[in-house]
């Protein structure tokens, strides 16, 4: 491994919580020649070692050899790093990556949500920066991914307060790793642009989630088939309503119309997939509801906004989760 932080085709990546959206991106790169083990669950892995991981892709099917492990130790020997763990196991799983990682390793961290990064970035002195994800994706099974549309990536410097990043991951350097970042993705077939903007993104998709995740999952239906309900419209004006507010008093600023008729493109480009809280719902598992409608409805009490719209959905969310939670394990 170089002793100065670069990224290329000859680098080694490692996906940490490879569900769907790693499993999309590792399998990209592998599929085209780079080097990428896997951090996943043991049935996926087992899955994987066997027979690769199937991808079902829009334009392509294909089973993709690359490596798979369950051990976080792998990151030990990456270049790169794709975290794409859950939001609620984001600080433990900086802890754990910390005494871990190589000083010279890059974080690009692929979760829903805005304070990922910067939680990362408090706790990591290597060079961290977040991505927008833009892409629909499910796991079908065992070592099986389903791509149900987009794919592109918006990646770029974020500065937080109290961050450990040290210089190579700031200025003309951050600049440098994140063109060479987003090289390697554009070399596997995948869109990535570096924005100077990239907080306002994070925001956008923050909004999107917002709005259309909470709604998806209670309703466990597909984004086309949920705005034919006249009803949920209302119920999503209200929410976008609201989000707006906060986003402006924490210094984003959306344009309306331009907001709406973003939404509208969402609803015919995805009409088929249903949010990924939808599908942590439909399986039991636990959601990125307090990264999500619950962030927001804390962000609006600071501000002294009112939220009741994304405060409910927050609260009807959480009972979904308890009403299919183990009496036996923590909440």
């Amino acid at each position: 491994m170089s002793q100065v932080s670069s990224i290329s085709r000859s680098s080694r990546v490692v996906v940490v919580g490879a569900g769907a959206v790693g499993c999309f991106y590792g399998g990209m790169l592998a599929r085209h020649g780079i080097d990428v083990t896997l951090i996943a669950r043991p049935e996926h892995v087992q899955a994987i070692t066997t027979h690769g991981l199937y991808m079902n892709c829009q334009t392509f099917q294909a089973h993709v050899p690359m490596h798979a492990t369950t051990e976080l130790s792998a990151v030990a020997q990456a270049d790169l790093v794709l975290l794409c763990v859950k939001s609620p196991d984001t600080e433990a799983t900086g802890q754990a990556l910390r005494p871990l990682l190589s000083p010279h390793t890059v974080v690009l961290n692929l979760q829903n949500g805005v304070d990922n990064a910067p939680t990362l970035q408090r706790l990591l002195p290597n060079p961290v920066f977040p991505a927008v994800v833009y892409v629909a994706t499910a796991m079908e099974g065992p070592g099986q991914l389903k791509h149900n549309g987009r794919g592109e990536l918006v990646i770029g410097e974020m500065h937080t307060p109290g961050a450990l990043t040290a210089p190579e991951g700031q200025g003309p350097n951050a600049q440098r790793l994140l063109t060479e970042v987003a090289a390697l993705f554009a070399s596997a077939g995948v869109p990535c642009d570096v924005s100077p903007q990239v907080k306002d993104a994070l925001w956008f998709k923050f909004l999107i989630n917002c709005v259309v995740n909470a709604v998806s999952a209670i309703g466990q239906i597909e984004y086309g088939r949920m705005v034919q309900v006249p009803e949920v419209r209302t119920l999503l004006g209200q929410l976008t309503t609201e989000f707006l507010a906060v986003a402006e008093a924490e210094g984003v600023h959306f344009d309306r119309t331009d907001v709406d008729e973003k939404f509208e493109g969402l609803y015919r480009s995805m009409a088929g997939q249903r949010s990924s809280t939808a599908q942590d719902i439909a399986r039991g598992k636990r959601t990125e509801i307090d990264h999500l409608n619950g962030l927001l409805t804390r962000l609006g009490v600071a501000h002294g906004i009112p939220t009741p719209t994304h405060q409910a959905l927050y609260g009807l969310i959480k009972l979904l989760e308890y009403r299919q939670h183990d009496p036996a394990e923590p909440l």
